[in-house]
């Protein structure tokens, strides 16, 4: 069975759109809200017991309370859709992926160095699609999550022209001198179209500070070079160990979604 949340007022665990697949074993995925998550799986499990049944429904639509009727203190209302998944054909199940498939956001990561690998270790399970570039060979680890691929530049600013437009563009590269011609590279590409709404540099206020400088020694504005993000990640998220550095830094990406 699969149990999608169809709306929601007020207060909910999830948004429109969050589902599971529910068996008789297993549950995939998340409709969040403890009881009511456990409630929905018992409801859907009924209804596939009952599966052989000539008059068992295939569909069923639930309005749920949260208060009154499950004593959660979310105050809000879900609505609640169980299809029966059984017998779908190949065509159905596709159709049924893309619909179920989220949103990605891009994600287009310069530097395959020690902060580079845990920030697409912290994007693998998200709704990332991630571009990694570096210039180096055999930088890159043999096995990628699914949502990640990996291409060697050289130059590596060479690749900011085919990132996918929206790109959230994050620079960390070895070297100072790469980082800064991705950075000049990405706010020539903003000149001409504007299609990266967010340019991340990793390092310090006074490596920005000599990169600001650069930048203006190569004709940049300074409106066009306040688009750079320098330092990057959350604030208030102390520590550089490369874990802690990728987690402030995908949450703010996360923020720009």
């Amino acid at each position: 069975m699969l149990v999608e949340v169809v709306a929601t007022q007020g207060s909910a665990p999830r948004e429109a759109g969050a589902w599971m697949v529910v068996s008789a074993q297993a549950v995939r995925g998340t409709i969040g809200g403890g009881h009511l998550e456990f409630d929905a799986i018992a409801q859907a499990r009924q209804m596939l017991s009952a599966s052989e049944s000539a008059d068992s429904a295939q569909t069923l639509e639930r309005r749920v309370a949260l208060g009154p009727s499950l004593g959660q203190c979310c105050g809000g209302v879900v609505q609640l859709r169980f299809e029966r998944l059984q017998g779908l054909d190949a065509a159905a199940r596709q159709r049924l992926m893309q619909r179920l498939t989220p949103a990605t956001l891009p994600v287009a990561l310069f530097g395959g160095g020690h902060v580079g690998r845990a920030i697409v270790q912290a994007c693998a399970p998200l709704p990332v699609a991630v571009h990694w570039i570096d210039s180096r060979e055999g930088i890159f680890p043999p096995e990628l999550p699914p949502n990640v691929r990996a291409e060697h530049s050289e130059p590596v600013q060479a690749a900011v022209d085919s990132i996918a437009p929206g790109s959230r563009v994050l620079i960390m590269s070895f070297s100072h001198a790469e980082d800064l011609d991705v950075v000049a590279r990405c706010l020539r590409r903003q000149r001409v179209r504007g299609d990266l709404p967010f340019v991340g540099l990793i390092g310090s206020k006074s490596k920005w500070a000599a990169f600001r400088h650069r930048l203006e020694g190569r004709g940049f504005s300074a409106e066009e070079i306040a688009q750079v993000r320098c330092p990057i990640g959350v604030p208030g998220i102390l520590g550089k160990e490369p874990a802690v550095i990728a987690a402030g830094v995908v949450a703010q990406l996360l923020q720009t979604r």
